[in-house]
């Protein structure tokens, strides 16, 4: 297979080999010398960029005894790792830890979220989470404590890295009752707080704003150094990842647009001091 431009699948075919490859208990330069390739060509496998045939990656997993299952799972993969787009169905509910998304959060140099009915996830407090579990017939409570630490460290994760995060939220989101007024207004008070840090800026867009770009529904958009931007889209029991050059131009027209419509740092905090006062 060619070298490609690497993709939202090609990075987590990239992913599984290192996963199978740390499982062997293999360095990547030991899997190279064990499959007879040069370093360099590994190296563009994991990370999603092809170079190999088939045969090719049949090979390394036997050198890395990947279980025939995984085996089968990447091959899999291996033959879509070019195609761009990704509709994942995660079935009855979503992930405990969404992987793909975890992993593009953790290298973006830019994470931009548009909010239209909820507090972001990044921004959400543990009670305000737990409520949202709560209210979800497709969520097993006995999940919630598993959940709300999961989201916690994915966090703790993201804003350990200090990248540039910018949240757009409407003005209905930050006035839906989550939780009741008491956790909701810990939620308002903790959205100013992080708002102190340098790297976050949040911006609200006004009901009486009506009709605006965003309401086709929420998504992040994430940029990268060395990779295309991707657009992630959530819904109740699947996420799709866009990562065309089609999509993200749409996608940034809509983030200018709300840029453009959107209170200032200062009035939106001026504005959730009002609702909390």
């Amino acid at each position: 297979m060619p070298k490609r431009d690497s993709t939202v699948r090609g990075r987590e075919f990239g992913a599984g080999i290192r996963a199978a490859i740390d499982k062997a208990g293999l360095t990547g330069r030991g899997a190279s010398q064990l499959a007879g390739w040069d370093p360099a060509k590994l190296s563009d496998l994991m990370n999603g960029k092809g170079g190999i045939s088939e045969h090719d990656l049949i090979r390394l997993l036997g050198v890395c005894r990947t279980p025939l299952e995984e085996s089968d799972h990447l091959l899999t993969m291996f033959r879509e790792a070019d195609r761009s787009g990704w509709l994942q169905v995660h079935g009855e509910r979503q992930p405990v830890l969404p992987r793909t998304l975890n992993e593009h959060e953790a290298v973006a140099t830019e994470i931009i979220c548009w909010s239209m009915n909820l507090v972001p996830g990044p921004l959400q407090l543990p009670d305000y989470f737990r409520a949202l579990i709560d209210s979800n017939p497709n969520t097993l409570q006995t999940e919630a404590d598993e959940r709300v630490a999961a989201r916690a460290d994915r966090q703790q994760q993201l804003f350990r890295r200090r990248c540039d995060m910018t949240f757009y939220i409407h003005e209905q989101a930050l006035r839906l009752p989550v939780g009741g007024p008491e956790v909701m207004s810990d939620q308002l008070h903790h959205i100013m707080t992080m708002g102190i840090r340098p790297y976050i800026t949040y911006r609200v867009l006004p009901t009486s704003l009506g009709a605006h770009a965003g309401l086709a529904g929420s998504f992040t958009l994430m940029t990268f150094d060395k990779l295309e931007p991707v657009v992630f889209i959530d819904a109740e029991n699947h996420a799709v990842f866009l990562d065309d050059k089609d999509s993200a131009k749409a996608y940034k027209n809509i983030v200018r647009s709300l840029d453009q419509a959107a209170l200032d740092a200062e009035q939106s905090k001026e504005l959730i001091e009002r609702m909390t006062s």
